[in-house]
């Protein structure tokens, strides 16, 4: 069993409320997308997760579909919970999601509720655990009605499955719209979760922010580096061995090609504040006043303590805000998961 220091919790994490709810989280969480499946580190992974909450990340983000292959992150962190955090459960919230593609057959994916509840089920015996804090409707599903999809996460806290649901990567007009069928079903929708980062800033374009702000709901985001290319790794081009560099991922080789202007221009100017371009991009985000958290991963726990080390830089002035508006303005995006 894992037991460190009482005292263990860094001081320097702040924690926001989410919303207008009675849960604070920290402002960086940990998201286990990448690095926590069966392809991955064991070891490396386990001291990740340790090192996180040392520091006091206490929000473990994860999805039913997450690894490769999928499921084994959900697997693999919920080992690590059992032998290492079962005395710390009730410090932690620890979130899972349904939606995309997890099984064969009809049923593997989308939003029915013999999908979400049965994806549900599916994490809670892979994380070993008897409910999550927050559970989300990973993606909308074109196809099935917003009112079955909502009653499921209805029923995952009506039952004790999860204590808060969340949405994520839903479009303006369906998030409004499951937000209010779900409080017409005495639900509320604690967080939304979208891609957001410097080179990414649809949700503002949008009108998002303005709006959650407006109804109490938080916003986690993940992506704020933009899947690494807001880390400097790809000022000089695309090196061999990087997530875009391989023709299968969700980064593409055209994807930093066409922002590569950007991302030299913000490098460029946050080597003349003294700030990596990864501080600068993470600083940016934590002080958008709409966001409650930023997701970030870590295939270290160096990279980790990196990104946490951009909680010690200032707030950015005005006058670096609008150098960077200029550089990537907020605008429109046909497509969320960009």
């Amino acid at each position: 069993m894992y037991s460190a220091d009482p005292t263990r919790y860094d001081a320097r994490m702040p924690y926001r409320r989410c919303g207008d709810s009675g849960l604070l989280l920290p402002e960086i969480s940990l998201g286990c997308w990448h690095n926590f499946g069966h392809v991955d580190d064991q070891h490396e992974a386990r001291a990740i997760l340790r090192r996180a909450f040392d520091r006091g990340i206490t929000h473990f983000d994860l999805a039913n579909n997450y690894g490769p292959p999928a499921g084994s992150a959900e697997v693999n962190v919920g080992r690590f919970l059992a032998e290492d955090f079962a005395a710390h459960r009730d410090e932690l919230i620890i979130s899972s999601k349904a939606g995309h593609d997890m099984w064969a057959g009809p049923y593997g994916e989308w939003g029915s509720r013999k999908h979400v509840l049965a994806s549900l089920d599916q994490s809670l015996k892979r994380l070993r655990l008897d409910y999550v804090d927050i559970f989300y409707s990973h993606r909308p599903d074109q196809d099935t009605r917003l009112e079955e999809t909502m009653s499921a996460l209805a029923t995952a806290v009506n039952s004790g499955r999860a204590l808060y649901v969340g949405l994520s990567k839903y479009p303006p007009k369906m998030l409004k719209q499951a937000v209010k069928i779900l409080k017409d079903m005495g639900i509320r929708c604690l967080i939304y979760q979208p891609p957001y980062s410097i080179l990414n800033r649809w949700p503002e374009a949008e009108g998002i922010h303005d709006w959650l702000e407006e109804k109490g709901i938080g916003s986690i985001v993940f992506s704020p580096l933009a899947q690494g290319m807001l880390t400097g790794k790809y000022v000089d081009g695309i090196p061999d061995g990087s997530r875009a560099a391989r023709s299968e991922g969700f980064l593409q080789a055209s994807q930093v090609e066409a922002h590569l202007e950007k991302i030299r221009a913000l490098h460029q100017l946050a080597g003349e504040r003294g700030l990596s371009l990864q501080h600068l991009a993470l600083r940016w985000v934590l002080d958008q006043r709409a966001v409650t958290s930023a997701i970030v991963g870590a295939r270290t726990v160096a990279q980790l303590d990196d990104s946490l080390a951009a909680l010690q830089a200032p707030s950015l002035d005005e006058e670096l805000l609008d150098i960077i508006d200029a550089i990537s303005p907020a605008v429109k995006s046909d497509d969320a998961e960009a």
